[in-house]
């Protein structure tokens, strides 16, 4: 069993403080998307940039009580998300910083490239996006379509399409994947910097999640330097499909805490409005027991990068679990809930997206099955 230690309950404690402010933000960003670029400097969005953010690599931020902590490790930024996420999940997608393309980074770039990415993003104020999924293919590695050619003139030209792709219409940079030929060791991460000559993007209408402005990434050869390409230091095992499993074990667990939080914020907005009913503490000592379990995951991609089985059962328990207890808060509110209290209706949006990230729960099920 994982037990935070001190530095981690207090880590927790910093996460917690942002909560309130992040929450009172939601309904504005959600309704209109472009209304973050208003609230860039939030106490709850510093908060946001400094958790995902090296701590060797904070110093253009604004300090926040999060500083003096290392917030590196997958368990450290999963403990952070679960409780950002109870603030809210759109406001912690849609925030400035190194997102999950930092993630992509950490794991294959150099100590150069590493470097080069935190110093065009510290400004608190530039956004990333992370280009997997395809059209029609979804988050499989192993059939990308996107292409990264050789130029003549030196450096790769990057073809193909990205989609569902957070942040995509707002990104400054963001990381790459795309094959160089047709064997998984061929596959490679590259960070691309935007605007430029082939890149386009257009915002997706969205339902859940709409201040992540999740978009879809077209790329007709655009430029990429040759040291651009991540993993060039690292054997040639490690530059391909390793990496995306790596890079995917994060993830899983990190959208797992997303979906555990809005899970846990739906019941605390059921409290506040219904503080006598006892099903809600049994709500309660249900997500505590999965935040319990998503730790554990975390945990376990600290020890053991490789194994894909308990980010899996993470993502896939609490992404359902995120779905029912809205369907419940919904029901314990009554009739009129989501029509009556617009927060509400907002998250009980927003935990459907957390299904179609990094792998459905059809997908995480067939993992689980082939580990086992």
């Amino acid at each position: 069993m994982t037990d935070l230690d001190p530095a981690l309950r207090a880590m927790r404690d910093c996460f917690a403080d942002a909560v309130p402010d992040l929450r009172s933000r939601a309904l504005s960003v959600d309704a209109d998307p472009t209304a973050v670029a208003g609230h860039l400097d939030a106490p709850g969005l510093d908060i946001v940039r400094s958790a995902t953010t090296p701590k060797r690599h904070r110093g253009r931020l604004a300090a926040t009580p999060l500083d003096a902590y290392d917030t590196e490790t997958c368990l450290a930024r999963v403990v952070g998300t679960v409780e950002l996420a109870r603030g809210d999940a759109a406001m912690l997608t849609a925030a400035p910083g190194p997102s999950l393309a930092g993630t992509v980074v950490d794991a294959l770039g150099s100590e150069a490239q590493q470097d080069h990415f935190y110093e065009t993003i510290g400004d608190g104020r530039t956004w990333t996006f992370f280009g997997m999924t395809e059209p029609g293919l979804g988050s499989d590695a192993t059939r990308l379509s996107t292409r990264l050619e050789r130029d003549p003139d030196g450096g790769y030209r990057l073809h193909g399409t990205k989609r569902y792709i957070s942040n995509g219409t707002r990104g400054s940079v963001g990381a790459v994947f795309a094959r160089t030929g047709p064997s998984p060791l061929s596959i490679r991460a590259v960070l691309v910097h935007c605007p430029a000559d082939g890149f386009t993007s257009r915002a997706l209408d969205m339902t859940g999640l709409r201040g992540a402005r999740i978009s879809e990434l077209s790329f007709d050869g655009v430029r990429v330097a040759e040291d651009m390409v991540l993993g060039s230091h690292l054997r040639l095992s490690q530059r391909g499909l390793w990496g995306v499993m790596r890079t995917f074990n994060y993830m899983r667990v990190h959208i797992a805490a997303l979906a555990l939080g809005t899970a846990m914020a739906l019941t605390e907005y059921v409290r506040e409005h219904r503080p006598a009913l006892a099903a809600a503490e049994v709500m309660t000592a249900r997500l505590l027991a999965a935040r319990q379990m998503v730790y554990e995951a975390a945990a376990s991609v600290d020890h053991d990068p490789d194994d894909q089985r308990p980010p899996s059962m993470a993502k896939l328990h609490a992404t359902r679990l995120a779905v029912t207890t809205a369907h419940w808060a919904a029901t314990a509110l009554g009739p009129a809930s989501l029509l009556d209290h617009p927060l509400l209706e907002k998250w009980s949006r927003d935990v459907y997206a957390f299904e179609f990230m990094d792998g459905t729960s059809n997908i995480q099920r067939l993992q689980i099955a082939r580990d086992l």
